[in-house]
């Protein structure tokens, strides 16, 4: 049971966000949906308090733009200012595959919403999370990071850009950056995991072009062999609620169990070079 938690999820309007937001209300936890489109977020936030029973208090909506580094600095003030804590934060949200775009920073997008804003809202957070441990940080990664690789000479995608290419390496970034975060927590009382959710069918791949007469096939298959998005969340759920991770620390998990990665997603070198390059990026002056 997770009463008494404060629980923020990112991008919970959603597909695992929401049924990560949902499960864990179920566990009498406490949730802060942050999320870019208030409209939608109002929306789910009403669906999981009728399925749940929750009131507003227990569920509660606000903006979030992790495409704009305004919005996190915006977002972790009022959050600072209105939680005396702040026990799990959940770092869920996602582009995937989208045409080459740029966030409000400059950014290309899928690297800026998947990583540096995320970078950025977990540094600003981390004060409240120490004075709340035991906490916990849970990122989501993807299986995908296995085909993305990181070249310091072209974060950007300036110079060339694939969009799934884009994507797997904004999920390698991911799990650097939870490789050398849980190295920089050891003592601290919060932990940092991460997890791949495995195939799961949501909207994130709406900029996945799939023919028109293909659809109705590819809604059939997806049915059979893709994850519900509350399956594609029991990991998310797993990790910041159970007792079996207590004190867990840098490890990535699939089907609520840690899973081996490759050396470049733990590669100490790359993570801490990461680190401090993204610290520049997102204007963090130490």
């Amino acid at each position: 049971m997770m009463q008494g938690k404060t629980v923020i999820v990112t991008g919970a309007n959603s597909g695992i966000g929401k049924a990560t937001a949902a499960a864990i209300v179920k566990l009498q936890g406490r949730v802060i949906m942050a999320c870019r489109d208030q409209t939608r977020a109002e929306e789910a936030a009403q669906d999981i308090r009728q399925e749940t029973g929750a009131d507003s208090r227990q569920v509660m909506v606000k903006q979030l733009d992790l495409a704009s580094l305004r919005s996190v600095r915006s977002f972790c003030e009022d959050i600072i200012k209105e939680e005396p804590l702040l026990h799990v934060l959940i770092n869920n949200a996602g582009v995937y595959q989208c045409p080459y775009t740029k966030t409000e920073d400059g950014f290309e997008m899928q690297f800026g919403v998947n990583h540096l804003g995320h970078f950025l809202l977990t540094h600003l957070l981390m004060d409240l999370l120490k004075r709340s441990a035991p906490s916990r940080i849970v990122v989501v990664s993807s299986k995908l990071y296995k085909h993305g690789d990181i070249n310091f000479e072209d974060l950007n995608s300036e110079q060339f850009y694939d969009k799934a290419f884009a994507y797997s390496r904004s999920k390698l970034a991911n799990l650097l950056f939870t490789c050398e975060l849980a190295r920089r927590l050891e003592g601290s009382g919060v932990t940092a995991n991460a997890l791949t959710p495995g195939i799961v069918r949501t909207n994130l791949g709406r900029h996945v072009h799939i023919p028109v007469l293909a659809k109705p096939l590819f809604n059939l298959i997806s049915r059979g062999l893709f994850k519900s998005p509350e399956e594609g969340a029991q990991t998310s759920v797993y990790l910041a609620s159970s007792p079996d991770v207590d004190g867990v620390q840098g490890k990535c998990f699939a089907d609520c169990k840690p899973m081996e990665l490759l050396d470049k997603a733990t590669d100490q070198e790359v993570a801490s070079k990461l680190w401090d390059i993204s610290e520049v990026m997102v204007g963090i002056t130490t």
